[in-house]
């Protein structure tokens, strides 16, 4: 998953696979306490997808303040 692709993505889409993502790394960890995870880099991947997930929703909520803040300006 790229941020490029992510920015085409809609706020519901977004907030969706974030919530995917979030139980999948709750299951990731609870396999690798166990010694049960077949690859511990799927951690770090899911990890860095959130934190792509979230970088995108923060670019959007920092554009929007900025158009806000640009209107009430003018």
């Amino acid at each position: 998953m790229k941020a490029e692709e992510i920015r085409e993505w809609d706020e519901v889409e977004i907030k969706a696979r974030l919530k995917e993502l979030r139980e999948e790394q709750f299951k990731l960890r609870f396999q690798l306490s166990m010694m049960e995870l077949e690859n511990p880099n799927l951690c770090r991947q899911v990890r860095r997808d959130i934190a792509r997930l979230e970088t995108v929703r923060k670019e959007r909520e920092l554009a929007t303040t900025e158009i806000t803040h640009i209107a009430e300006n003018a």
